[in-house]
């Protein structure tokens, strides 16, 4: 089991569409990062700077940010554009955080 964490970036002024959003996560985006090893995700925000940190605890070697072929993946992003620091395909600007400390 490997944990991967990441940092993005939310719009000011939308954490509560944010929230709503992933409240109702899509259960066939649910099952995807399931059946792609996501045993847990965890979502934090700063409000200060407006960052979102990212936590999962994945099996094998990918996470969801190995998912960006998916078509469920593909219109999730569509879907949060609106809401969040994005690339130009409408994936979140997602920047891998490297653990310099854990305590099992």
């Amino acid at each position: 089991m490997q944990r991967l964490a990441f940092k993005m970036k939310l719009n000011e002024g939308e954490k509560a569409a944010y929230k709503e959003r992933h409240n109702q996560l899509w259960p066939e985006l649910r099952q995807l990062l399931k059946d792609n090893g996501v045993s847990e995700y965890s979502i934090f925000l700063d409000e200060e700077t407006s960052t979102l940190f990212a936590f999962q605890k994945v099996s094998g070697q990918g996470g969801s940010q190995d998912l960006a072929n998916n078509e469920i993946v593909k219109k999730w992003w569509d879907f949060m554009a609106d809401i969040m620091e994005t690339n130009p395909d409408n994936s979140p600007v997602s920047i891998p955080l490297e653990e310099v400390f854990y305590m099992p």
